[in-house]
């Protein structure tokens, strides 16, 4: 009777730490890497042996935008978000001693992929993500294993009038045009893209426009962002590349796209299927950050693609 009590009782151990360590698993834990020689902090959570996604963010967020998904995905996925230099809690040098271009930050973000030697990923990327991750997908074709595509445009008819004060200072960097860049990083226009066009003003945090806030008004954070935002105009010209990487390649993908945002309207959603053939397009009822309000619905969207795709 004894020996029967140990024996169950040791397999009532192993079965409570079996299930703390799935739970533990799960937990978002936060780490700091040197890339480059910059420090670049990143979340991640799930078991390593998972199928990986990559959250790449967008402007003006960090990996903080994605805390609710990952978390909604981590029992079946191994997810891992970064923030870029000059965003969230990574190294923010000054733009007299870093280049400030999307051309650095893939080059940043794909030398983090291999320091944690990632395979096979599939990319989640939204606004900034979009032209950082297409660099890389179309540079490393082999390393993709899907695209999931959440309000990040590749194509013209994506580009919303809200658009306009930065497309005027990346055509025309000047005093004049600076100003519209400008009211882009005061604290109402990051709280407009978070707002505008929800569902449910109720269900927007706002730790998410605050804590957005907060890092671009460190010292020195305004000329980085400026700095990019002249960037920007380099990925336009980029268009052409990326829609022959979609012909040639024909990544399955995703698309997850809040109808209501201004920035990157609905037809941009929609034009991937010119390109990719068996495109997924699912429009929510959310704005520019539609995650916000949605990650649950975005999350099971996820994991039926990625349970079909591959």
């Amino acid at each position: 009777m004894k020996k029967t009590l140990l024996a169950f009782s040791i397999v009532c151990n192993i079965l409570v730490a079996s299930g703390q360590t799935a739970v533990n698993s799960r937990l978002t834990r936060f780490h700091t890497i040197n890339v480059d020689g910059l420090d670049i902090f990143y979340r991640e959570a799930g078991e390593k042996d998972k199928p990986v996604i990559l959250f790449l963010h967008g402007f003006p967020s960090s990996s903080h935008m994605y805390r609710d998904i990952m978390n909604d995905l981590s029992a079946k996925y191994h997810v891992i978000a970064p923030d870029y230099p000059g965003f969230g809690y990574s190294s923010s040098p000054s733009p007299s001693d870093y280049a400030y271009t999307f051309d650095n930050l893939a080059g940043v973000v794909s030398h983090f992929i291999d320091s944690l030697h990632l395979k096979k990923i599939s990319l989640y990327m939204q606004d900034y993500g979009g032209p950082v991750g297409f660099r890389i997908a179309s540079a490393r074709p082999a390393l993709i294993r899907s695209l999931i595509i959440q309000n990040a445009n590749a194509y013209e008819e994506g580009l919303g009038s809200a658009l306009k004060p930065l497309l005027n200072y990346l055509r025309d960097p000047g005093p004049e045009t600076e100003k519209g860049a400008r009211a882009i990083l005061a604290s109402e226009g990051t709280k407009w893209q978070y707002t505008d066009g929800a569902e449910d003003l109720s269900k927007i945090s706002p730790d998410s426009y605050t804590t957005d806030q907060h890092f671009l008004d460190r010292n020195g954070n305004t000329d980085i962002q400026l700095a990019l935002f002249r960037s920007y105009a380099s990925n336009l010209p980029l268009y052409n590349q990326w829609h022959a990487y979609f012909k040639k390649y024909q990544p399955a993908t995703l698309v997850i796209w809040g109808r209501n945002d201004q920035l990157f309207i609905a037809p941009g959603a929609a034009a991937y299927k010119k390109d990719i053939r068996n495109a997924e397009v699912h429009l929510l009822n959310g704005g520019h950050f539609v995650l916000e309000e949605h990650h649950t619905a975005a999350a099971m969207l996820i994991d039926r693609f990625l349970s079909h795709s591959n």
